[in-house]
């Protein structure tokens, strides 16, 4: 009993000895001090150089899409491959006409018809100038026989879902419906007042596909319209300025383009709407046909002139058939051929000769579009990687439609996908049409004007190559 009373004894005495630990704090860490020389210094990853890669202009005539010469085709065709092998030409023009139909609906077997002459244009690798008319001019100058506008309105209607399902293969469209020819002018029914006019436009804006142009004849309607020309801002924002172009039905035929440029008061403004086509095509289609020959006015100085100054996108070359032979003896067709449209060509391009997976590239690019207009339908800008057993394509933040006549400089930081596997990759440009029926069909890919760039079984612009380094 004795030592057990020690031995608690001697416990307690020893517990009492201990520091109370909610009442003394512990003492901080001592400080760790660390030698600067032991840390490693954060380093910007070397820049790789770029390699700077020049190409030749050539002067082939180059059927891109959109662009160009053009004859005209009605309903009725069973085959049209011929035309692209024999004219060389990307656009046909689509006279569809609807006589028939003045007072009555469109039936299933004409709109059947109209899907019919579409999938023969996607076949041939074409696209289509598409205008309506309800006569061929048989009664001018008298008023030529149309539809009432109830009736004209009706087969808008009808036609859009028709148009909405092959627009991949429309360019745009000329006004039509009204009068000659569709040409706005001369109609038996009425349709050529300010009011009927009015009314058509408005369904065309309505009910054509809200992704293409509607040209129209006269300055005299789209002006009263839209008193101030399109500006760069308002372009392409889908507005139905924005989507209004203009078709010259006369080019050179007279001074006055044989009434082109009367107002409806019967005064003359020439230059005056002269200038406002200037500014509104350098974001808007013009197109057309001359009426006959006029030298000087209709000989190459004048025609390059204008052309260039109104940015000219397409011509029937099948009329007038004594203006164009004229060009062709004078010397300017050829360039006429080229220049109708956008006609781009690279000058220069600079980006690694090697790089890594998941690192960014550098790819700068100088070109020039020496044609009288610019690219006017959406389309985007592609750099291709590709080696025997993979391709990555990397879309650029550039909008083709910007490219104005002149030189244009591309500058980019782009991200290499982190699973492209190591080895030596081609580098090309590609600007496929936006469609998903055409996206991977070389012939509505755009061809650059440089020699020994072009890989034709895929579309694209080969620029040089680098490697992708483990």
């Amino acid at each position: 009993m004795r030592r057990n009373a020690f031995l608690i004894l001697i416990s307690l005495l020893a517990a009492s000895c201990l520091p109370a630990q909610t009442e003394t704090p512990q003492a901080p860490p001592a400080p760790v001090t660390v030698t600067p020389s032991l840390i490693a210094p954060t380093e910007t990853p070397p820049v790789p150089p770029l390699q700077r890669v020049t190409f030749t202009p050539s002067s082939a005539d180059l059927p891109n899409p959109e662009r160009g010469f053009h004859w005209g085709m009605e309903l009725g065709e069973n085959d049209l491959t011929w035309y692209a092998e024999q004219t060389h030409f990307s656009l046909v023009y689509f006279y569809a006409r609807l006589d028939d139909y003045r007072s009555r609906d469109l039936t299933p077997e004409y709109l059947a018809a109209l899907e019919d002459f579409f999938l023969l244009t996607r076949q041939a690798g074409l696209k289509a100038i598409v205008r309506f008319s309800y006569n061929d001019g048989e009664t001018y100058p008298n008023p030529a026989p149309d539809a009432s506008l109830e009736q004209a309105l009706r087969h808008i209607e009808q036609l859009a879902p028709v148009l909405e399902l092959y627009k991949d293969v429309i360019a745009w469209f000329e006004a039509g419906f009204i009068g000659a020819w569709g040409e706005w002018h001369t109609s038996a029914s009425g349709l050529d007042t300010p009011q009927a006019k009015a009314a058509i436009r408005d369904a065309l804006y309505r009910h054509f596909p809200q992704d293409r142009f509607i040209l129209f004849r006269y300055p005299g309607d789209f002006i009263r319209w839209y008193p101030q020309p399109l500006t760069e801002t308002q372009a392409f924002d889908g507005s139905d300025q924005a989507r209004t172009g203009h078709h010259n039905d006369c080019f050179l035929a007279s001074d006055d383009d044989w009434g082109t440029y009367y107002d409806y008061d019967g005064s003359l403004k020439i230059e005056e709407w002269k200038t406002y086509i200037a500014q509104m095509t350098r974001f808007t289609p013009m197109s057309g046909e001359t009426c006959n020959l006029n030298p000087p006015r209709s000989d190459c100085p004048t025609a390059l002139a204008e052309l260039e100054r109104f940015h000219w996108t397409a011509m029937d070359e099948g009329w007038h058939p004594d203006v164009i032979a004229s060009w062709k003896a004078q010397g300017c067709y050829e360039e006429i051929r080229q220049r109708l449209g956008y006609r781009l060509s690279l000058l220069e391009a600079s980006f690694p000769t090697q790089t890594r997976a998941g690192e960014s590239l550098t790819l700068r690019v100088r070109l020039q579009n020496t044609g009288f207009a610019s690219l006017l339908l959406p389309r985007a800008v592609y750099l291709v990687l590709t080696s025997p057993t993979y391709t990555a394509r990397l879309p650029l933040e550039t909008d083709p439609r910007r490219w104005q006549p002149g030189e244009h400089d591309l500058s980019e930081s782009l991200s290499v996908p982190a699973d492209l596997p190591p080895g030596e990759y081609a580098l090309a440009l590609w600007l496929p049409d936006p469609s998903v029926s055409l996206h991977a069909d070389p012939r509505y890919a755009i061809q650059f004007a440089n020699e020994n760039i072009w890989d034709a079984e895929h579309g694209w612009n080969m620029l040089g190559s680098l490697t992708i380094l483990p």
